[in-house]
């Protein structure tokens, strides 16, 4: 007997044709004792959709509302493969994520999950019930319904399998596992068998679309095994979990990452006194914003200015510019330049640790390409490059080509 969460995301569950193939699947493998939670997201590209609908109406964006439009998405994905999977003759119950007990803070658009009462799907479950649960939603402290952001479906099902102290998640989607790069841009790209947290953590939070950031930290906080795999193929996937099980291949990187969603910004001009840069990153955070790369620089004709110059999402630039401008003319802030059309290439494994000439090497293949690096940052375990997105996919190509 085996407690399992599954999440199928929207492109797996767009059409009822495929709702029920998804229904068929899991029933056909389901053991006897099993008990299955499943997960979903909105159905197809409704939640793009719904995101027009609103900008019809209106430019700004209105956090509440926009939540309590885009929650209806995944409301009716679970009615409809609860009653497919009651037609096809099991028991199910669809849930909405406050029904079965995610609590979130108040950050629309952007929520985090606080905590998990999941008493009602226990009961549920102990009834005989598959248990089908709204993913990318939770309720806040004052009853107000809140989205988790792009893919927060993953963080979901991750959380519930580990607040259920389920076996297994299993992450289902349109690729077959977790790759070396995007096999979009590199064709030899290679689907990894298994990968850490802190590796996949870095792989997402750095443009890998296939997990979301947050669901990854929940993995590692709950020890949850995550299988990624393929909704339209049964083949094994990628095993996200605590450390290898196999010998490593002996690359000192697993994974070329890529993001386009991103905006550079330089205010410039600055007086360098302390408090300067908490004084525009404060800013910043007070509006839900998140930073990346930073670099700051001091002009030498006058070192009592500085140029400080860091990345946030494309998706982030309206209210940026928002909350920027807001304290512009108050705090003398000369000059703030937003570029467009920018991208981030990352390099990530546990292998770079203590192994000298990653930089250099990916440096060089990027000298090679001819790529002009704007903006350079590094981690423990990644070194990430700010350069034009024109050159995204070369870049891409060539260091997976240098180092796997």
């Amino acid at each position: 007997m085996a407690l399992q969460v599954k999440k199928f995301g929207g492109s797996s569950v767009a059409t009822p044709e495929k709702i029920k193939r998804i229904a068929e699947r899991v029933l056909a493998q389901k053991g006897p004792d099993d008990r299955i939670v499943i997960v979903v997201s909105a159905m197809g590209d409704s939640t793009d959709e719904m995101m027009s609908l609103a900008r019809q109406c209106t430019h700004r964006v209105y956090g509440r509302e926009l939540d309590m439009l885009l929650t209806t998405g995944e409301q009716t994905t679970i009615a409809l493969l609860a009653m497919t999977l009651m037609e096809l003759g099991h028991p199910a119950i669809s849930l909405t994520g406050p029904q079965a007990g995610i609590r979130t803070d108040r950050a629309y658009g952007k929520g985090r999950i606080l905590s998990i009462q999941p008493d009602r799907v226990f009961e549920a479950l102990d009834a005989g019930n598959i248990v089908v649960v709204a993913g990318f939603q939770g309720l806040a402290d004052n009853g107000d319904l809140i989205t988790l952001g792009r893919g927060g479906s993953d963080t979901t099902a991750v959380a519930l399998a580990g607040a259920l102290q389920a076996d297994v998640c299993e992450i289902f989607t349109d690729v077959e596992g977790v790759y070396s790069a995007d096999p979009r841009v590199v064709p030899n790209a290679f689907k990894m068998q298994e990968i850490t947290y802190g590796e996949m953590l870095e792989m997402a939070r750095l443009g890998a679309g296939v997990m979301q950031p947050r669901a990854v930290e929940m993995g590692s906080r709950y020890h949850v095994p995550i299988h990624v795999r393929s909704t339209f193929a049964d083949v094994g996937g990628t095993m996200i979990q605590e450390a290898y099980t196999v010998e490593e291949q002996g690359n000192s990187i697993c994974g070329v990452a890529h993001d386009t969603n991103v905006t550079k910004v330089a205010v410039l001009g600055v007086d360098n006194r302390p408090g300067t840069a908490h004084m525009i990153f404060d800013c910043l955070a007070k509006s839900g914003i998140d930073v990346d790369m930073i670099v700051q620089s001091i002009r030498e004709s006058d070192d009592s200015r500085t140029d400080i110059v860091f990345t946030i999402s494309e998706t982030d630039l309206p209210q940026a510019q928002e909350a920027l401008a807001a304290f512009t003319g108050d705090e003398g802030l000369p000059t703030i330049l937003f570029t467009s059309h920018v991208a981030k290439i990352s390099v990530v494994g546990a292998g770079m640790l203590g192994t000298p000439g990653v930089a250099a090497r990916m440096f060089g293949a990027l000298g090679a390409a001819e790529i002009n690096i704007q903006i350079i940052s590094t981690s423990e375990i990644s070194i990430s490059c700010l350069i034009d997105e024109a050159d995204v996919e070369k870049a891409v190509a060539c260091i997976h080509d240098t180092f796997l």
